[in-house]
């Protein structure tokens, strides 16, 4: 019996084999998650955002006032990542710091007028992968894997 040639065996594609269909739920996640980032990174490229910055600024926008790590939390970043982020957006003009009314040495972050800019640009190009990710899906369908995704991430972190 001849055993197969190492040298030319290779992987699927994504999408078939254990990379489709046959493959473990997680793993499948994180493909589908390594394929979105990377196609974010292609989109935001030209504004000189980064994806966790992307993220930084969505947060900021939806969340105005948050310190840094509750930027950390709800951005699914380390802190110390969100303070060079932090750091980088505040001397681009981004985002603006105050302190917190009652608790004084804490930093409450604000997107500035040229942040929300930034973030409008950068939302437009984002707006066309999630029509890509979404693409051949109808509004029930999109409803129900976000309400599923939404649910991994509580039902896990209560794991934690």
């Amino acid at each position: 019996m001849q055993s197969p040639d190492i040298a030319r065996v290779r992987p699927p594609p994504p999408g078939f084999g254990k990379r489709g269909e046959k493959g473990h739920l997680a793993y499948l996640l994180r493909q589908a998650q390594a394929a979105t980032r990377l196609t974010l990174e292609r989109a935001l490229a030209d504004f000189g955002i980064t994806p966790p910055q992307f993220a930084v600024l969505t947060m900021l926008n939806a969340y105005p006032g948050l310190s840094g790590a509750d930027v950390a939390r709800v951005a699914l970043l380390t802190p110390q990542t969100v303070g060079v982020i932090i750091r980088n957006l505040e001397r681009d003009g981004a985002i603006r710091k105050t302190p917190h009314p009652v608790h004084g040495r804490v930093l409450q972050w604000t997107l500035t007028p040229r942040g929300a800019a930034l973030l409008g640009k950068c939302r437009h190009h984002v707006n066309a992968v999630e029509r890509r990710l979404t693409a051949g899906l109808g509004a029930k369908a999109q409803l129900t894997i976000r309400r599923w995704l939404s649910k991994i991430a509580a039902d896990l972190q209560q794991d934690g």
